[in-house]
């Protein structure tokens, strides 16, 4: 096989396998990888995977040095990623240790970011969703959209859930009676999630008003999406919400709430923060805020434990400000 038609099919399993901004990332990174190649002399659209060696891992290495860390990171692992395609499927002998040793000794090590977001800000947003249900709505469909919205914004704060998590929560994912539900996350592992009573409460007021579309299809309720659409373009029938909708559901509620200066300053993915550092706030209790919040790596939760210390923001302004009050 060449070399071309090899990074196609490792691309297509990935489109199989992962999510979309996954595969959108790996293909950007194979285009990368193909041009190195390329440079260095290695024709991806004639040549055999045979001739496709671990060096190009070096060559792809000193290509990146011009990008981010975190860029180089995902597009190492992407090529990464084909190396073991190519050996698992035995389209040619790899030595794959190799392969990770190079890129061990040839990549950086993305700094650490502490999240910033805006928390005061958040809750604003929260008290105006939680008003939502009140909000006067001229049709049906715009009700319904009000309570959706309020329900979602809610979830996203209370359990954690990344935005693609909440658009693809369907009904029958959700024990009411344990207030729990088994989700499919990051990295596509199975994972258990939990609701907040005002969550759970939110998302049975709007299913309760959207009752009367979810029996026109015939389809099982279990199979419904929880977030449904209500533009036009659907009708009445009930599809699940793109991430883009979910993230202009957030940008257009913050817009209401906070004014037009304050969209982008929040996304989906500030309410995660929230969610942590708040169970960080309350407990204190780094390993709860790790396994809640479904991270790995308890290295991702300790970024936010400098954002929950509000006893240490106290005491610095009592040193400081009360030192220049007095002087």
């Amino acid at each position: 096989m060449l070399i071309r038609e090899v990074i196609d099919k490792y691309l297509n399993s990935v489109k199989l396998s992962r999510s979309a901004n996954t595969y959108r990332t790996y293909s950007n990174a194979m285009r990368l990888f193909a041009d190195v190649l390329v440079s260095n002399g290695v024709d991806v659209e004639t040549s055999p995977i045979d001739l496709l060696k671990e060096d190009a891992v070096i060559w792809m290495a000193n290509a990146l040095k011009e990008f981010s860390s975190a860029t180089e990171q995902v597009y190492m692992t992407a090529v990464v990623g084909l190396f073991e395609y190519i050996a698992g499927e035995n389209l040619a002998p790899i030595n794959l240790p190799r392969v990770r040793l190079l890129v061990k000794q040839r990549t950086r090590r993305p700094g650490i970011r502490l999240p910033q977001f805006p928390k005061s800000d958040i809750e604003k947003v929260l008290d105006y969703a939680e008003k939502l249900n009140l909000k006067p709505a001229e049709s049906t469909e715009e009700r319904l959209i009000n309570l959706r919205d309020r329900a979602f914004l809610i979830t996203l704060a209370d359990t954690g859930l990344r935005v693609h998590e909440a658009c693809n929560l369907r009904r029958g994912d959700i024990d009411w009676h344990e207030s729990r539900a088994i989700i499919i996350g990051k990295g596509n592992k199975e994972a258990v999630l939990r609701f907040s009573k005002r969550s759970l409460t939110a998302m049975k007021e709007y299913l309760q008003s959207r009752a009367e579309l979810d029996g026109v299809g015939g389809k099982a309720l279990a199979s419904l999406p929880v977030f449904a659409r209500h533009d036009k373009a659907v009708g009445k029938k009930i599809k699940l919400i793109s991430t883009t909708t979910g993230r202009a559901i957030v940008r257009d509620r913050v817009r209401e709430c906070l004014g037009e200066d304050s969209v982008g300053t929040i996304t989906p993915h500030s309410f995660r923060h929230y969610f942590v550092t708040t169970i960080l706030g309350s407990s204190g209790n780094l390993k709860l805020a790790q396994v809640l919040a479904r991270h790995t790596n308890i290295a991702v939760t300790q970024r936010y434990s400098h954002l929950a210390d509000d006893e240490l923001d106290q005491k610095y302004q009592e040193i400081f400000d009360d030192k220049g009050l007095s002087s």
